[in-house]
């Protein structure tokens, strides 16, 4: 493996592993039940993403609370319709920034796939 692919592999480890956080820090926040169980399923996928690609770079890192704080005060500021769809977009541009890895480390197939089901998920909230 590359300098590159190395430092590709590392960041989305880090942002899987913030999404945890978050999507639990949000599940926390929201006032619909609905809501919070599909926040709390889509925390514990992150999570198993974030173990693929602990297995792909060996290294164990730490999620930053940035998001985590951040998302649920948006919740409240602006509120699910605008906050959510900004969510999902995060969701499809994930698979989108996997589509070159999974080209060179095809167990990161199931992650990429799983953030469009994600962004899927995240605005069928709002219907």
């Amino acid at each position: 493996m590359d300098r590159n692919e190395m430092k590709t592999l590392l960041k989305a480890q880090q942002g899987e592993l913030d999404a945890v956080l978050m999507y639990n820090a949000l599940a926390d926040k929201v006032r619909d039940a609905q809501d919070a169980e599909t926040f709390r399923r889509l925390a514990a996928e992150e999570g198993r993403h974030a173990a693929v690609f602990r297995n792909l770079t060996g290294r164990t890192l730490r999620p930053k609370k940035t998001l985590a704080v951040l998302v649920p005060v948006l919740y409240r500021l602006i509120g699910r319709k605008r906050l959510y769809p900004v969510i999902a977009r995060f969701e499809y541009a994930a698979a989108k920034t996997y589509e070159p890895v999974t080209a060179v480390f095809p167990e990161a197939q199931s992650v990429k796939d799983d953030e469009k089901r994600h962004g899927d998920a995240v605005t069928a909230l709002l219907q």
